[in-house]
């Protein structure tokens, strides 16, 4: 298999702070790579160098000049005053293609983002409709590579199935860095992680996440085993050293020089080692053996005419923990404000058991001042220690243990990466006994590593748990209950994460049965049956059949601009109810030809 790019001694430094050094890799074609590392290890730097956004500090990237590489990066930046449709005709501004390939590939891109208005303007789409608007433009670009930035950042659960299927059936080679490790078991062949502690700067299998985590602790676990083994070779060499062997010795000289090539060895392994330490994570709870903490009966909310959620019972006890998903807008934030006593249900109600205490992980960080130094919100009591379960923790010595540097303790919060800030969130909870935890979207910008801390700790905490997260992987092992808001069929509890997809694909494939209207002839993109002869004919022709719909389109589009139009607002009405359905004729149109188009490519296999 050819291969895309390479890597040779590549390495990266920012000021004192060393990235990676000494990289060395190929990437082939057809690869689907997912790329892990801890907070600051390097991995969106070393995309940026991929794309040729950054250059290396030193060694050299070898690529094929005929391939196209797309980068899409974590922060999404648009033109707010244009529409979805103008952003991915202005993504293909400089391809050397022809207007009807340009036509082809911008709805082909729409139809497969799913979006039903193509004239809203970007700053009135939302973060999750603004994360789809910037992959279906990658998508649009047909990119031989895609270099994906946390793509799942600001999609909900649809939008992050969306995206898998996507990138399942993906006809490029792709890298794309994540901490959802149910998505990059879903849609990754390879798994790469960087990171100081492995030789080669980076540990690569070829295999999904799962059997990734496995070779991955293997390996750590021999690595720490070979520093125990070296540093007692080291002890017993030195013990003979001090004996004072005399030099002149061809024997004793050789012993030397061994025990100094062991001693830059285990120097070098327990560097290694040293980077694996991971955040300390523990949570306090109160001690109260309460069986009932929190009691909810019958909860109903709507908001703007707009039914939440109704019929909503459930209790929090110690040691229970409640998981709760949905997609953007569905009433997740609404419910924890309810739970927190910042809102009233409509209908329903409330029981807390008495001196309740909830220490709440906000997904926005608004407890955070950005102005305050890293030490003061380590620490808000003030002073030199931390009060700690009754101990006193030095704040340097509290610091490392959420993986802070000495010498960032004066730096301003406003300074600090997204996963720094929510471990001062999760420093500052561990300070705050209480009976319950409410977790909203703690697992944002967290490395895998923290992620796996995290999970420990909700397992340990002698308390009661509500998180919400899109984190299948960690809603799964920490949740006895998730309660998935589904604007479809309402509030519903669930054992875990796969019954609410099972139940989202019944409710689909229900919808699909039921007959809709206009749509009892449509069939879906990627149906499938021979090529016969109708088939091809119609293949041959559709092409003008699309210009025609398109000019109809240009037609109608000039008439509305038109003052005779204008004028009449009876006439504007007829015209437009005309280009609304010329504008379906161009779509249904472009669907017809892919389907076409993938029945004539099956036929050949």
């Amino acid at each position: 298999m050819s291969v895309l790019f390479s890597l040779n001694q590549v390495s990266k430094s920012y000021g004192d702070d060393t990235l990676f050094s000494d990289l060395t890799l190929d990437f082939k074609a057809k690869e689907q790579l997912g790329l892990i590392g801890m907070n600051g290890s390097g991995k969106s730097t070393l995309l940026k160098i991929i794309k040729g956004i950054t250059t290396p500090d030193t060694g050299e990237l070898i690529l094929r000049q005929k391939d196209k590489f797309v980068y899409l990066a974590q922060e999404d930046k648009f033109d707010p005053n244009k529409s979805i449709e103008t952003i991915l005709y202005d993504s293909l501004r400089d391809e050397p293609i022809d207007d009807k390939e340009r036509h082809k590939r911008v709805n082909q891109a729409l139809g497969k983002g799913k979006f039903v208005d193509t004239t809203i303007l970007a700053k009135n789409l939302s973060g999750g409709w603004t994360k789809r608007l910037a992959i279906t433009r990658a998508l649009c670009m047909k990119p031989d590579l895609l270099l994906l930035d946390e793509p799942t950042n600001h999609l909900d659960i649809t939008g992050i199935l969306w995206l898998e299927k996507i990138l399942q059936t993906a006809p490029f080679s792709f890298i794309v860095i994540s901490h959802d490790r149910t998505f990059l078991e879903n849609v990754c062949a390879n798994i790469m992680e960087i990171g100081k502690y492995y030789t080669q700067g980076y540990f690569k299998i070829q295999g999904q996440y799962i059997k990734f985590e496995k070779e991955r602790e293997k390996f750590l676990i021999a690595q720490q085993k070979k520093q125990i083994s070296l540093a007692g070779k080291m002890r017993r060499e030195d013990q003979w050293l001090r004996q004072g062997a005399k030099a002149r010795s061809t024997k004793a000289k050789y012993r030397i020089d061994q025990a100094e090539k062991l001693r830059t060895e285990l120097f070098s392994l327990k560097n290694r080692n040293k980077h694996t330490v991971k955040m300390g994570i523990d949570f306090s709870a109160t001690g109260r053996q309460t069986r009932k903490l929190l009691q909810a009966h019958n909860l109903k909310k709507e908001f703007q005419g707009k039914e939440l959620f109704s019929n909503l019972t459930f209790e929090l006890g110690p040691g229970f923990c409640l998981g709760v998903v949905g997609e953007n807008g569905s009433g997740k934030s609404t419910l924890l404000s309810i739970l927190k006593k910042n809102m009233e249900p409509d209908e329903g109600s409330i029981k807390w058991a008495e001196n309740l205490r909830i220490a709440i992980f906000d997904q926005n960080r608004t407890q955070l001042n950005p102005e305050i130094p890293l030490r003061e919100a380590l620490n808000p009591a003030g002073g030199d220690s931390v009060n700690y379960k009754d101990r006193s923790i030095h704040v340097v010595t509290w610091a490392k243990r959420f993986l802070f540097l000495p010498d960032q303790l004066d730096m301003p919060i406003k300074r600090l990466s997204g996963g720094e800030k929510a471990r001062i969130i999760l420093a500052n909870l561990m300070l705050e006994p209480c009976d319950i935890l409410l977790l909203d979207e703690p697992t944002n910008d967290l490395d895998i590593l923290s992620l796996e801390v995290l999970e420990q700790s909700i397992k340990e905490f002698a308390g009661a748990v509500i998180i919400v997260s899109h984190d299948r992987y960690l809603m799964d092992r920490v949740c006895h209950k998730i309660l998935y808001l589904d604007p479809a069929n309402g509030a519903q509890f669930y054992k875990d994460f796969n019954q609410i997809l099972t139940s989202r694909q019944d409710s689909l494939e229900s919808a699909k049965k039921t007959p809709q209207k206009n749509d009892t002839k449509k069939r879906t993109p990627r149906e499938k049956s021979n090529f016969s002869y109708k088939d091809k004919y119609e293949l041959e022709h559709i092409e003008k059949h699309i210009l025609e719909a398109e000019e109809q389109v240009s037609e109608l589009t000039e008439k509305i601009q038109t003052p005779q139009v204008i004028k009449d607002p009876a006439l504007m009405t007829d015209i437009c109810a005309q280009l609304e359905k010329a504008e379906e004729k161009v779509q249904d149109l472009y669907t017809r030809w892919e389907i076409l188009e993938d029945k004539k490519a099956a036929s050949l296999k």
